[in-house]
């Protein structure tokens, strides 16, 4: 088999997805060692045995729905290449604009910063590569995905990140941050969201929230103000219909300035406020 029969071997069985090229083309690559533009540019380079057997077996698997992310170990988030396992949400495009709404907010060249869930370390790796004057500390308290956030951070040189295996219930208030930021669960649990495409093999604790999907955020909203040095910000991605409770939610903790931004799609994604 060379490279173009397997493109069009998988580009035929993965047919009814939209991005059914681009997966094909990230999982021959990752059983190639080749880039997308390699494959394109030079389809007639034979694959080996190994390589034909391993592609065959990822197609099985997306097949079955398991994401691409998962079957190829990684995923681009704020232009680095970040590894990613079962063990971490897989990170998504409307996440880049906590990253972008932090950078906005905030322009002094030294604070300190704590990205509360960072999963694959993606929030916390993109304002430690932006801002190397910030001390950013990555927050996790699941072991598997602290692991793989620390790899992400040697693999791509973050001196200024530190991550951290704990709840952040349990950070000190002795050492307060200028800015909290975090991408929480706030999935309902009765939701059928839960039963759709790549979610359905993504941690449940880093989706799922409370009855409301709000359990989570209810919760930052009340720690925040023991670990923030006045005046500090919380930055929060949640649900495009939860925009209006967020607010409240902060509200009611003390904090002003209160206001929400819309992703590319429209829809109100990040919620955020400052400790006066």
């Amino acid at each position: 088999m060379d490279t173009r029969e397997a493109l069009d071997l998988g580009r035929r069985q993965l047919a009814e997805g939209e991005s059914s090229s681009l997966d094909v083309e990230l999982m021959l690559g990752s059983v190639t060692g080749r880039d997308r533009a390699s494959l394109l540019a030079h389809p007639e380079k034979p694959l080996t045995a190994g390589e034909a057997e391993a592609f065959r077996r990822l197609l099985d698997r997306r097949r079955a729905g398991v994401p691409v992310a998962y079957l190829t170990g990684e995923r681009e988030f704020w232009s680095m290449c970040l590894r990613v396992t079962p063990d971490t949400l897989i990170p998504r495009p409307e996440t880049e604009l906590l990253v972008e709404t932090a950078l906005s907010l905030e322009r002094r060249e030294r604070i300190r910063v704590a990205d509360l869930g960072t999963g694959t370390g993606a929030v916390a790796l993109a304002l430690g590569r932006e801002r190397p004057g910030w001390e950013v500390h990555a927050v996790e308290r699941s072991a598997g995905a602290a692991a793989v956030a620390e790899a992400n951070r040697a693999t791509l040189g973050c001196a200024n990140v530190r991550c951290r295996n704990l709840d952040w219930n349990d950070l000190s208030p002795d050492e307060p941050f200028d800015m909290l930021v975090s991408n929480p669960p706030y999935v309902e649990a009765g939701s059928d969201y839960l039963g759709t495409g790549d979610v359905r093999f993504e941690p449940r604790a880093a989706l799922v929230a409370g009855v409301d999907g709000l359990d989570a955020i209810r919760g930052l909203a009340a720690l925040a103000p023991r670990l923030l040095r006045r005046p500090g910000r919380l930055l929060v991605e949640h649900g495009f219909a939860q925009g209006a409770a967020v607010r409240e939610l902060l509200e009611n903790s003390g904090f002003r300035e209160v206001a929400t931004r819309c992703d590319l799609a429209g829809h109100e994604r990040v919620t955020f406020g400052r400790l006066v």
